[in-house]
């Protein structure tokens, strides 16, 4: 007996939903080819040999196949708020690569420049990101952006030691350049940028010419005003001696070394010790 092949029938129902079935997978397959290269545009053949449009794209975010309208209007989850955002709202921050809602990073950076920090962190859990100035400059409304800028710029010289100019009329705030310097690093004669007068910078003080800073801090306070340092300057001009016990300026024209001052004190003119009965060697100009 002759074997004969069985043909198993296929009404026109199923052929039709087979060519649905089979032309989906082939959709599906083509999408996945179009994800993995870059390219949204790409046609995909379908059974037939008509070239078919498909329209869908492979979002790794979502992982799945979504629309090309849906992937060009894509909704993210802001990690703050909790809200759904398009994704022109949102912020990615380039050092974490964290991306909230331009809304939460607005209010992110204004609470800590409120808070003083100048160093803004990323508000993502556990994370050591921060944000900077110039990532979020195009977020941030002009005046919250100067107040950054400002507190950046003070917390540069939060470490330095600082001082104000000497002269009342002025008393701008100025930076202490001499601090951790060696004693032959030390800058004293300087000028005040804001009123331009000189001032000593070890000793914070107007500038003290022909005495140093050690004689000057040595000085009582009455002595440290500007004509008493001129008095001072004129005296070792002119060798004159003071006394120890009242501080006052004398003058020795001629005659001995033994000086009785205004105030009865008895002192040697040359060396400024007290004048006893056996003071007589010191024969000093």
């Amino acid at each position: 007996m002759e074997q004969q092949d069985i043909v198993p029938y296929i009404s026109d129902d199923d052929d039709d939903n087979y060519a649905e079935e089979l032309q989906l997978q082939q959709t599906l397959m083509d999408s996945l080819i179009t994800s993995n290269s870059h390219s949204q545009n790409a046609p995909c053949l379908a059974s037939s040999s008509k070239p078919v449009d498909v329209g869908l794209v492979y979002n790794t975010e979502q992982k799945r196949f979504v629309t090309k309208e849906e992937s060009s209007s894509s909704i993210i989850i802001c990690e703050i708020c909790a809200e759904p955002k398009k994704t022109e709202e949102m912020f990615k921050n380039q050092r974490c690569y964290h991306s909230f809602c331009s809304e939460c990073v607005i209010k992110q950076v204004a609470t800590k420049i409120q808070d003083k920090i100048s160093i803004v962190s990323c508000p993502g859990l556990n994370c050591k990101g921060v944000l900077d100035l110039e990532s979020c400059r195009s977020l941030l409304p002009k005046e919250l952006i100067d107040k950054w800028n400002d507190s950046l710029c003070e917390s540069l010289f939060i470490t330095v030691p600082k001082f104000y100019c000497p002269f009342k009329d002025c008393s701008a705030m100025l930076l202490d350049e001499n601090e951790g310097g060696g004693e032959e690093e030390y800058i004293r004669e300087s000028e005040c940028p804001f009123c331009h007068r000189l001032f000593c910078a070890r000793c914070h003080v107007p500038w003290h010419p022909g005495i140093g800073c050690e004689e000057y801090q040595n000085l009582n306070v009455d002595e440290r005003g500007r004509e008493d340092l001129l008095v001072r300057e004129l005296a070792n001009q002119k060798k004159w001696k003071r006394c120890p016990r009242c501080r006052f300026y004398v003058e020795k024209n001629e005659g001995c070394l033994h000086i009785t001052c205004r105030c009865k004190f008895e002192f040697c003119y040359a060396c400024g010790e007290t004048w006893t009965s056996t003071h007589g060697g010191c024969q000093r100009s």
